[in-house]
């Protein structure tokens, strides 16, 4: 191939206006990838010129059970969906200039859980497992151990700074990681008064749907599911009329979406259960949007009815529609949160597909902003005993064998595998024959080494990736509860906020010493 001809085809690809993978040839000239390195070179060197805007807008994407195997693997996939070898393929969180670490343990597990980290990555503070909103020194299910080590989460300094605020999930609206935003409760499990104790009510705490509708007054934005846990026990579902299981639980006969339409009917308030109602609402008319769109957690992407179920895309970009309204800026918690569901069950095609999908959201969220003004940041609470491997040649389908079989047992294998799960299965005696079997079904539990129901966390270090205003200041290797410290700080809210204004009253968020001097002139304040 010409010089003139490989620099054209490298420069398209590099731009990223080309949709088409690096060829075998191309990539068998030194040349690509070495512009490709140089390209590569001259971006970074542009990232000494740091953001030190004032971050008008926050946004935390949150991919529940996102380790970094997922990431990869969603890479490829995303790739291969677009008839790509997939590798070579970047995600739009790729694309976030810095990248750090994140330590996930929580304050008594090392290996955590949603409920611990939530309250690190929300609220700044870790805490014990399985519980949400409240410090270590509350005990899970202890009811009298909440009161007096409540924490608030970066939702509610967002709040009381004047910014409007909202929630997207694809799990119940009330589940570990939304809860913590909201919530004060020492057991993620108490989703409604149904789920808890009797001396835990008695004792005066209160179920995690109800703390969303009373604990943070107007919170403009909340989609997600968990229609069931706000609605009088035995109340028949809108959707799935005359099912049971979809029916309402609240033992206190309180109708919580009907209380909140009633409060907001004045306010521009807006309850949608269906994607038709949601996409048909007109967002500069709307000030408040409560959209729960399943009694439990939303549909997996793969199953999703896509005539009547809006997808996590569809919903960041009414939410973002909303929020951006006001002139002081937004804070926005997306998560998806059934990447960990579909790890959890050993299926590794429903957790990937739900990864590529919040990704689509990240694209759609960056198309609606400007990095100049908006801090975001994609992050996972923990990771999964999920991995890849097997020498698989370039371009195998995710979900595809490995090109060997196993020297022990002579039998083939996936490259998709979990280190534990309900994929272990056992055959006249031996690991079962995956070649007699369809392994590339949506619902296919890929092989586990060790028998477990439900497949565990993984406890390793989770990336972080961030890009807009003092995006830089995650770097390195930190611990988790240091994020919402870093888009407080950015976005001139919460706790310490000295360095925002110089003495003409314009924004100084760059690194001269009064920012840092303030800095630990509050830090002191809080040890003193």
């Amino acid at each position: 191939m010409k010089a003139t001809a490989l620099l054209a085809v490298c420069c398209a690809l590099l731009a990223g206006s080309s949709g088409k993978p690096p060829f075998p040839e191309q990539e068998k000239e030194p040349k690509f990838w070495n512009m490709w390195a140089q390209r590569t070179l001259r971006n970074a060197l542009t990232l000494q010129n740091l953001n030190r805007n004032q971050a008008k807008n926050l946004i935390l994407f949150l991919g529940d059970g996102m380790g970094v195997p997922t990431v990869t693997a969603a890479r490829i996939l995303k790739g291969q969906l677009s008839g790509q070898s997939g590798e070579e393929t970047q995600l739009e969180m790729d694309k976030f200039p810095f990248v750090s670490l994140a330590k996930t343990y929580n304050t008594n597990a090392q290996v955590p859980d949603s409920a611990g980290t939530a309250t690190a990555y929300l609220c700044g503070v870790k805490a014990n497992e399985g519980t949400v909103g409240v410090s270590a020194a509350a005990v899970r299910s202890q009811c009298n151990t909440t009161e007096g080590n409540e924490v608030t989460s970066i939702l509610r300094w967002a709040k009381e700074a004047g910014k409007s605020v909202g929630i997207v999930t694809t799990t119940r609206v009330n589940h570990a990681t939304p809860s913590a935003a909201y919530a004060h409760s020492v057991d993620r499990d108490w989703y409604s008064d149904n789920e808890m104790p009797a001396d835990a009510l008695k004792d005066g705490c209160k179920d995690i749907a109800r703390q969303l509708f009373e604990n943070i007054p107007n919170i403009d934005v909340v989609m997600g599911g968990g229609r069931k846990y706000m609605f009088p026990k035995n109340k028949s579902d809108v959707e799935y009329p005359g099912m049971a299981k979809h029916s309402g639980t609240r033992k206190d006969g309180r109708n919580l979406v009907q209380e909140w339409i009633d409060k907001t009917k004045d306010k521009k308030g807006h309850y949608v259960w269906n994607k038709k109602q949601l996409l048909s609402l007109n967002p500069t008319s709307v000030d408040y949007l409560l959209g729960l769109f399943e009694p439990m957690d939303l549909m997996y992407n793969l199953e999703r009815n896509t005539e009547t179920d809006p997808s996590l895309t569809e919903m960041v970009e009414v939410a973002i529609k909303i929020l951006k309204r006001n002139p002081n800026g937004f804070y926005l918690l997306v998560e998806g949160g059934r990447i960990d569901h579909g790890h959890h069950e050993g299926k590794a095609k429903q957790a990937l597909h739900e990864t590529v999908e919040m990704d689509r959201a990240i694209g759609q969220a960056g198309l609606m902003t400007s990095a100049h003004e908006t801090l975001t940041i994609v992050t996972a609470d923990h990771s999964h005993v999920f991995n890849f491997g097997g020498y698989t040649v370039r371009g195998n389908t995710i979900f595809g064998l490995a090109p060997m079989m196993s020297d022990v047992d002579q039998k083939p294998f996936t490259a998709i595998i979990y280190g534990n799960g309900p994929g272990y299965k056992l055959v006249n005696g031996g690991r079962e024959n995956v070649s007699t079997v369809d392994y590339q079904d949506n619902n296919y539990q890929a092989q586990a080494a060790v028998p477990l129901n439900m497949e565990t966390h993984g406890g390793e270090d989770v990336a972080v990736f961030a890009k807009g205003p003092l995006a830089h200041l995650l770097h390195g290797v930190h611990e988790q509860n240091y994020i919402p410290h870093v888009m407080a700080y950015a976005g001139c809210i919460g706790q310490n906020r000295e360095h925002c204004f110089s003495r003409s009253g314009a924004a100084a968020l760059g690194p001269a010493l009064p920012g840092a001097a303030a800095l630990l002139l509050t830090v002191a304040r809080m040890l003193c």
